[in-house]
């Protein structure tokens, strides 16, 4: 016979180890971790008993099994191209689009993007997380310098010495929802088995903690964008009084002024990523209508009226896709978002306050809260996606008595606006010509006939109205820039200026105390309405003690249950109390679900 050699017995693949307790650990080896470049390993161990070692025979084959499927996986594709395929796929703004895309370019491709999709695991997402928070420039750790710019060039004190810093928990956990989006679309495509991302651990949720300006501080920033310029303090004291975004702020058009009835309408944001603009929809889609106070109110009149009067000026009339606070002569084109963060950021650095333009929504927020608002009239007012209640459906809901409270808390808890006055009248006896136009429109002014912020009359117009050269209607204006009446600037309308602010109380703040109708305190007949998002759902009447909120939590329960509602739900319901045969709407109850 021929003599065959025998085939050695093919070595299994794994180790198990015995340990001394009786427990057996089960180790596969699933090959280098492409970010730190340490071997991998698959480990499990299995529990002391008189099955154990066959137990930890069936754990190998599990785990050589699950690291065959990763090397082998239903595609070849690369992590960079199943990243690509999401983020193409994916319904993204612009602006979030360019940003995720940043943060892979950077972090994520340069460390596992040409490894294939099916070998990343849960490891390699914590490896890679944990170099993140190492540093986020990803240095060798020896140290270098830190350049001004990548181009060839001369070092000087802008070129500094490198020192590490973590990328953020949240710029983090942002790449790992990027990364988690890329891999789940990846196993409906059957690129790959499993998600690694749905068991790898990021860091944790930040805590928020907003850090608005003080009521001092917001003080001096509002006074001193009012002095700068009256549109300028008209968009601050907006941002303030409602906390909107820049980018709502300016969308807002003419159309969606409601001022009769002191409703505003926030549809629509402007995006910017550089020189590019854009009109979208909210962040959150949250198309709102928000109740003013009363001193809002008249503050937008008056900014109407002032654009009322340069576009008469210009032989126009106001048209409702005005942007009310564009920078263009007619309105017809928004204003830059960016343009408002830096003006804003050099009023607070030249008024020695260090904080955003973003904070002031933080303000708005925290001062609405301080006040004792419901919390999800503030989120709704705030525009934010969800505030521990169904989102507020119609128009309705939002001119709720609740939401009037609100407009009348922010109000209340404003610095008070500043009220400008006129320079002293000057005392001319004037006899030539430019000194008797002068004094004509001083006395305009004086009268009220040209308020402050408004234009006076052109040169050409003036030239006209009193038959004199051009000349002598500047020598005219110039003689009511040296009375402190107007300001004069080369290429734009001349517009009365109040008097300067000299008394010392600039930054100071008022407090201002709102009358409460007195409430018995004892039972008494009244009138109640049961709202639900806003929407009244039933009127009844009762006799109870209006200030004892045990008697009106009853009440609220009682009225739920008629509904044939969930008691679940109350914290969506409001109890509005009057007295009975009266208007006036003593208090209103809610309930916060704990």
């Amino acid at each position: 016979m021929s003599g065959r050699k025998a085939t050695p017995p093919r070595r299994e693949r794994g180790s198990i180890e015995p340990l001394p307790s009786g427990a057996f650990r089960v180790r596969v080896y699933a090959g280098t971790d492409p970010v730190s470049g340490k071997e991998h390993y698959l480990r499990e161990t299995v529990p002391a008993g008189p099955t154990a070692e066959s137990e930890a025979r069936k754990v190998r084959t599990r785990l050589v099994a699950a690291v065959d499927e990763r090397r082998h996986p239903r595609t070849n594709a690369k992590l960079r191209h199943l990243i690509e395929r999401h983020l193409n796929e994916a319904k993204l703004e612009l602006n979030t689009r360019e940003t995720y895309q940043g943060y892979v370019d950077k972090h994520v491709l340069p460390f596992i993007g040409d490894e294939p999709a099916g070998k990343i695991d849960e490891e390699i997402l914590d490896s890679l997380y944990a170099e993140l928070a190492r540093c986020r420039e990803h240095c060798d750790g020896k140290g270098g310098t830190d350049h001004r710019t990548a181009a060839q060039h001369d070092c000087d004190h802008r070129c500094r010495r490198h020192v590490c810093r973590p990328l953020a928990d949240s710029t983090i956990r942002q790449i790992h929802w990027i990364l988690s989006g890329a891999f789940r679309r990846g196993v409906r495509w059957k690129w790959i088995g499993v998600n690694p991302a749905a068991t790898s651990e990021p860091p944790p949720a930040p805590r928020g903690n907003p850090d608005p300006p003080s009521a001092e501080d917001a003080a001096r920033i509002v006074n001193a964008a009012w002095e700068s310029d009256l549109d300028w303090g008209m968009l601050i004291w907006l941002t303030m009084v409602t906390g909107h975004r820049r980018g709502e702020l300016c969308a807002i058009k003419l159309k969606h002024l409601d001022l009769d009835n002191r409703v505003l309408h926030i549809g629509r944001s402007i995006g910017q990523r550089g020189r590019k603009r854009w009109e979208k929809s909210t962040k959150a889609q949250a198309d709102r209508r928000v109740v003013l106070d009363v001193e809002t109110v008249e503050l937008l009149k008056e900014h109407v009226e002032r654009w009322r009067m340069r576009l008469a000026d210009l032989g126009m009339e106001l048209n409702p896709d005005l942007y009310i606070f564009s920078l263009s002569p007619d309105g017809a084109t928004e204003r830059a978002p960016d343009s408002v963060t830096q003006r804003f950021g050099r009023l607070v650095a030249k008024l020695g306050i260090d904080t955003t333009l973003h904070k002031l929504r933080h303000y708005n927020a925290t001062e609405l809260i301080a006040a004792g608002v419901n919390i999800r009239t503030v989120a709704g007012r705030l525009g934010h996606g969800s505030g521990g209640m169904t989102t507020l459906r119609s128009y309705a809901a939002w001119v709720s008595e609740a939401d009037q409270r609100a407009a009348g808390e922010i109000a209340a808890r404003m610095p008070p606006r500043p009220r400008v006055k006129l320079p002293e009248r000057p005392v001319v006896e004037g006899t030539n010509p430019y000194e008797l136009i002068a004094v004509s429109l001083s006395e305009r002014i004086y009268a009220g006939e040209i308020g402050i912020g408004l234009p006076i009359p052109s040169v050409k117009q003036l030239s006209k109205d009193f038959a004199v050269s051009t000349s002598t209607a500047q020598r005219a204006i110039k003689l009511l820039e040296s009375w402190g009446l107007v300001r004069v600037a080369t290429g734009r309308p001349t517009i009365v200026l109040p008097a300067p602010h000299g008394d010392g109380s600039a930054g100071k703040t008022v407090g201002r105390q709102r009358d409460v109708p007195p409430t018995a305190s004892s039972p008494r007949a009244l009138d109640l309405e049961v709202r639900r998002l806003g929407t009244i759902v039933a009127t009844l009447t009762a006799t109870a003690d209006p200030t004892n909120t045990k008697s009106l939590h009853r009440l609220l329960l009682g009225a739920i249950k008629r509904a044939g509602a969930s008691y679940d739900d109350v914290d969506e319901y409001e109890l509005v109390v009057r007295l009975s045969g009266t208007v006036e709407v003593v208090t209103t109850y809610v309930a916060i679900e704990p």
